[in-house]
């Protein structure tokens, strides 16, 4: 069974940086797709970033490319969401998931391609 345990949330300025790391149990990690989502409360899980098995290969939400970097390290089953100039409204839970069948950019956004979530891990911004 593959676990995720995701870790690195906390409270930050609006502007300030946060780096989450996303460590997986098991074989699996290195030859899926792992992603980030996020859901804020009393809204919809929406997608943040994905990277493909080997990190060459990366998708991000229209709205958050250029602040956001994911990233992963295969040797240690840990991926990262590198988050900066942030926001207020980047306030949300932020899941790791991974899944072998998310390997084109649309699928690789779908929350649906994902076998194996994490238990999320709080960002607050404040203003």
């Amino acid at each position: 069974q593959v676990q995720l345990v995701e870790s690195g949330g906390g409270l930050v300025q609006a502007g300030g940086s946060m780096r989450l790391s996303c460590t997986a149990s098991g074989r699996t990690f290195s030859s899926s797709t792992v992603a980030w989502f996020r859901q804020a409360p009393g809204k919809e899980r929406e997608f943040v970033a994905a990277a493909i098995w080997s990190g060459r290969s990366t998708v991000y939400a229209n709205s958050l490319k250029g602040r956001f970097t994911i990233s992963r390290d295969n040797a240690k089953n840990t991926a990262y969401l590198e988050m900066n100039s942030l926001k207020p409204e980047d306030t949300s839970i932020y899941y790791c998931a991974i899944g072998s069948g998310a390997r084109s950019i649309t699928t690789m956004q779908n929350m649906n391609e994902y076998n194996y979530w994490g238990q999320g891990t709080q960002v607050t911004v404040s203003s």
